[in-house]
């Protein structure tokens, strides 16, 4: 694999802190929720279902950048097979890519006994593997099966926004490889950014999933189906991952 020109990693990092996209976080477009603190970052996503082909890159690129143990993803894909009544094709597919929706009304965080869960002031929900207690309670809370008990760590794990990244200047490893640039990432408070300007641009076509939760989801998504919102009626093939035979 040819390796990246180290000019080029510094002008995709320049490009995220002006809030330019650079090319792997092209296209898309959203709402706009109310501005978070004044002068800080408030970070998020949208995801542009119109240009998710599920082909699990964010899913791969989570898994090593993150070392997630087989069997648990902090990002996937979730496909479906779904009937298609106005249409010659019997069923078509329908993509759905999920991770922890970083709500600004967290359910996760009243119920760790420890205080392990905790969101920090740019917005990420974040877990303290010091302290957590592997109890599984925040597992339980959160409404979007977003968390998992680490069976490696023992700890509680989720999508953290790739936050070790975030915080070096760089977007998350799902949006970097999002090869059909479904996902934007960046700053709510920053009115000149890509994803606010998208947001902006979308306003009623922007949804959340299971907004009747009132958690306040910071995950948005152009082109969700309705019926997807909420309690799905079917179950979503969930790829797997598997280590190569000999």
């Amino acid at each position: 694999m040819k390796e990246q020109d180290p000019r080029e990693v510094s002008a995709s990092r320049r490009a995220f802190l002006r809030g330019i996209p650079v090319i792997t976080a092209a296209a898309a477009a959203l709402p706009a929720p109310a501005l978070a603190a004044q002068g800080r970052h408030h970070w998020a996503m949208l995801v542009d279902l119109r240009k998710c082909i599920g082909c699990q890159a964010c899913t791969v690129a989570c898994i090593q950048e993150n070392a997630v143990p087989e069997g648990s993803f902090r990002t996937v894909v979730s496909t479906y097979s779904v009937k298609l009544a106005d249409s010659t094709q019997p069923a078509g597919t329908y993509m759905l890519p999920r991770l922890c929706n970083h709500c600004d009304e967290p359910p996760c965080i009243p119920v760790c006994p420890v205080g392990a869960t905790f969101k920090r002031e740019d917005g990420i929900v974040a877990v303290d593997g010091e302290r957590c207690v592997g109890c599984a309670y925040c597992v339980q809370a959160c409404p979007y099966d977003a968390r998992f008990i680490n069976h490696a760590t023992n700890k509680a794990d989720k999508c953290t926004f790739c936050a070790h990244r975030v915080d070096a200047g760089l977007l998350p490893a799902c949006v970097e490889t999002c090869v059909g640039g479904a996902r934007i990432f960046g700053d709510l408070n920053d009115p000149q950014g890509e994803l606010r300007r998208r947001l902006d641009a979308a306003k009623a076509e922007l949804k959340v999933l299971k907004p009747e939760q009132g958690t306040e989801p910071r995950v948005f998504y152009i082109g969700l189906d309705e019926r997807f919102q909420g309690k799905v009626e079917g179950q979503g093939t969930l790829w797997q991952p598997r280590k190569a035979h000999a």
